[in-house]
């Protein structure tokens, strides 16, 4: 029978850690708990929250007088403003790293105001929505290295990226912005891309390389996820996206000697593991 490995790399970033034990804490001593958007991009552990008294919503002018959490992806300020005005209680989990790449737009917006902030990220993106709303949401937007294109390379840009985009594209981006720009016009370049996400890339290819088969369990709503089974896939053809044991078929785990499975920075550890075990139960049914 094959040997299953669940990859140990794998599993919530820092940031969603923190994320869910503020609202496990608040749940062991509260009802009910509001959160803005669901806490983490994976189904099965929001539904694991619902079940604790969390409810999700989608935006706060309806809600008074409540405790609600705001996840680790961040909110613009006019969030807050609103939280504040509805004498909502905070529960504030964001990461830390987007905390800090929201005060370093907004101090690139106020030092260099004919300057063109451009952030690099999935537009609608919870993240960037709350970056952008660090520029009065001013900032442009480019999803991929291509969009540059639209910028205006005869004036100042000041560079960022959501914490979460690939590192290898973002860099070909900046390199591609700075060889565009007109002689004597200012071009600066943050690195804000969060390491926690881009040293997984590398760890996944080699995971996938090693496994004859792969699962990737992620939810449909992580942008993180698609780009690492991406990079698994790119390196082990065999490399399958699922969101949970109820997805594993048969085709996926036979002829193989080894089998793996990973996820996303927003997949629990919990759910690989119930994937493990349907594997196993099927692998002993053959």
């Amino acid at each position: 029978m094959a040997t299953i490995e669940i990859d140990t790399n794998s599993g919530f970033c820092t940031g969603v850690v923190k994320a869910i034990k503020k609202a496990e804490t608040f749940l062991g001593e509260n009802e009910r708990l509001y959160s803005l958007g669901d806490i983490v991009h994976n189904n099965r552990e929001v539904e694991r929250l619902e079940v604790k008294g969390m409810q999700t919503i989608t935006d706060l002018h309806e809600i008074r007088d409540v405790a609600v959490l705001f996840r680790a992806h961040g909110e613009p300020p006019a969030t807050y403003t609103l939280a504040e005005n509805n004498n909502i209680r905070l529960i504030d989990a964001t990461c830390p790293v987007v905390l800090t790449l929201q005060a370093k737009i907004r101090r690139a917006y106020e030092n260099y105001p004919n300057a063109q902030i451009v952030i690099f990220g999935k537009s609608g993106h919870a993240e960037v929505i709350g970056l952008l709303g660090q520029t009065n949401n001013s900032a442009i937007v480019l999803e991929k290295v291509s969009d540059a294109a639209m910028l205006d390379f005869g004036r100042p840009i000041v560079l960022f990226s959501q914490t979460t985009k690939a590192l290898d594209e973002y860099q070909r981006l900046a390199v591609l912005i700075k060889s565009s720009m007109t002689d004597g016009a200012l071009f600066m370049f943050h690195d804000t891309i969060c390491r926690q996400v881009s040293n997984r890339l590398p760890h996944i290819k080699d995971f996938a390389r090693n496994h004859d088969s792969v699962l990737f369990v992620s939810g449909p709503k992580s942008s993180n996820g698609k780009v690492l089974f991406e990079a698994a896939k790119g390196v082990n053809p065999r490399s399958f996206l699922i969101t949970g044991p109820e997805d594993v078929t048969v085709e996926m785990i036979v002829e193989v000697n080894n089998i793996g499975i990973c996820g996303a920075t927003s997949t629990p550890v919990w759910l690989m593991n119930d994937v493990k075990k349907q594997v196993s139960k099927m692998l002993k049914a053959l």
